[in-house]
């Protein structure tokens, strides 16, 4: 039966506004009945809707049918039956407003002080397959206007979207005798606008590509974090937070020590952590400078894997940000000493090593991102150009194929190191071209790479070469070892490995002059033969991976 308006006291809009009469209508049950029945035992009055209300009912929760309430059936197979004065006045009468309260006891319209709703599962619907008409009967009215009316008059009403906000209400119940305070009020109204903000960006992109044919991109990040400046002091920037981001990432990490993220830090710190990402599965290190990785190891330990990263570039390797696969122990902390990092991620940090880290340098960053085994959420990645958007999957494969192509056969014993070498290959900027060598028995570490040159030979003749050359010899002199004239014998244990196919012969002319005999490359160039050819020409053994991994 209708319900009298309840006469009392308008309540000042930044007051503690108590909770008489809550509106409960929800597609997700999870806790609801819990969180009702916590509801009816301080006396509030509970108004709730078709499948919820039966579901209150049979669990022994009191609760008025919505159609009872209204004094009006539900209509047109559910369609219409919040849409009402009796529900929408409730919600959006403005307590404090005499008129408001002469017209609510004048229609006999009750003050509803909280809205528990969450919407139709439409994306499920949409995910499940369903075609158009089911889709769009599953197109909520109702739910969103309850929702937006309530977050609308969060000043007196509270609007609750999130079964995970459950608990804490009644919480906040309990601490205020049974009232909400504006600032959870604002809080859960803003939840309530992004809610239904996201609802409709579903809507509306599954009816663009069914009705228009049209690809709608809507990006929603919260959590903007003003930064200090951009890439460069000149620019300003912040950094926004994916909603629900989950798995080991600089959005989820957990800061323990040092001073805020620049841009650049949380650029590198990204890289980083997605390159050694590639090789969790054992004890190893990434340092990387500009977005690419200078050093890249695995070790026994993660103290000697960090140490074979760092010897990887020791120049470029100032300054840089490193990602590690496990804890820090005190051990690897002490790789650090004397030597400038700017960020150092892990999935933890040992408490004598963060005590360690934290007195070498109160500016050292320390982050702490979990297992990282629980991979990112992140299927697609976005490049914003002038004007636009590009969207394309997240680039999480390695190689489509082994195919050893030439008469040189390609050792098995070579083809960790090899796989190892392309992992680190598709992390650096084009055009790559990595030498990578096995250290010690087991255990692999970049030894020079050439990134972001035009032409492939500049990458490996000029610096993948040059570099590797120089690391060679730091090694010989610190084994007090003379180093021996002409080409270095290691270049013929390296593996190299380019992240997109030699398009010409002159990379394989190059190897040669180098020592080098083991070449990794996705293959797939019309010239595949004349670069196959030179490669029997030389015996040099190459594999082709079918999969290509440019990176802009």
């Amino acid at each position: 039966m209708p319900i009298s308006a309840q006469a009392q006291t308008p309540p000042e809009a930044g007051a503690l506004t108590p909770v008489k009469r809550a509106l409960i209508s929800v597609s997700d049950k999870t806790g609801v009945v819990e969180f009702a029945r916590a509801l009816a035992s301080r006396g509030v009055e509970i108004v709730s809707t078709g499948g919820t209300h039966k579901l209150l009912s049979e669990s022994g929760v009191p609760a008025t049918a919505v159609e009872a309430y209204t004094g009006h059936p539900e209509i047109m197979d559910g369609r219409v039956k919040t849409l009402h004065p009796k529900v929408h006045g409730g919600i959006l009468a403005v307590r404090d407003n005499p008129k408001h309260v002469k017209e609510m006891g004048e229609c006999g319209i009750g003050a509803i002080d909280m809205v528990a709703v969450n919407l139709y599962p439409f994306e499920k619907t949409v995910a499940g397959g369903a075609g158009i008409k089911e889709c769009v009967e599953n197109i909520d009215i109702g739910g969103p206007a309850m929702v937006r009316s309530a977050a609308k008059n969060h000043a007196f009403v509270t609007v609750v979207v999130d079964p995970a906000d459950y608990a804490a209400i009644e919480g906040e119940l309990s601490a205020n005798g049974g009232a909400v305070t504006l600032d959870t009020r604002r809080r859960l109204a803003v939840k309530a606008f992004r809610h239904t903000s996201a609802y409709d960006a579903a809507i509306n992109a599954h009816l663009s590509k069914i009705y228009l044919d049209e690809d709608v991109l809507q990006l929603y990040y919260g959590s903007g974090e003003v930064l200090r400046y951009g890439e460069n002091p000149h620019q300003s920037a912040v950094f926004y937070r994916g909603v629900g981001a989950a798995g080991a990432s600089i959005s989820t990490a957990e800061a323990l020590s040092g001073k805020e993220l620049s841009y650049n830090n949380i650029a590198d710190g990204d890289a980083a952590l997605e390159a050694v990402r590639e090789i969790a599965g054992v004890a190893a290190a990434a340092v990387v400078k500009h977005n690419n990785p200078c050093g890249y190891a695995t070790g026994s330990t993660l103290d000697r894997a960090l140490e074979a990263a760092w010897s990887g570039d020791t120049v470029s390797a100032y300054g840089s940000v490193i990602a590690v696969t496990r804890p820090v122990d005190i051990a690897a902390a002490k790789v650090l000493a004397g030597r400038f990092v700017e960020v150092l991620i892990a999935p933890d940090f040992d408490g004598d090593a963060l005590d360690y880290l934290k007195q070498k340098s109160s500016a050292l960053r320390l982050l702490k991102v979990g297992n990282l085994s629980d991979g990112s959420a992140d299927a697609h990645v976005y490049k914003h150009v002038v004007g636009g958007m590009l969207k394309q999957d997240r680039d999480a494969a390695l190689i489509e194929k082994w195919e050893v192509v030439t008469k040189a056969q390609f050792p098995d014993a070579k083809k960790e190191l090899a796989l190892f070498a392309c992992k680190v290959c598709k992390h650096i900027k084009s055009n790559a071209i990595v030498l990578a060598q096995e250290y010690e028995s087991g255990q692999y570490r970049l030894v020079g790479m050439g990134a972001g040159q035009p032409n492939r030979v500049d990458s490996l003749r000029k610096l993948a070469a040059t570099k590797a050359d120089e690391n060679i010899r730091a090694d010989y002199e610190k084994r007090g070892e003379s180093v021996p004239d002409g080409i270095l014998p290691e270049f013929g244990k390296f593996v190299m490995v380019s992240e997109a196919y030699l398009p010409f012969a002159d990379s394989i002319d190059a190897a040669n002059e180098l020592g080098l005999r083991y070449i990794i490359q996705p293959g797939g160039s019309k010239r595949d033969g004349e670069v196959i050819e030179a490669c029997d020409k030389y015996g040099i053994a190459m594999a082709f991976t079918g999969m290509r991994h440019f990176r802009h």
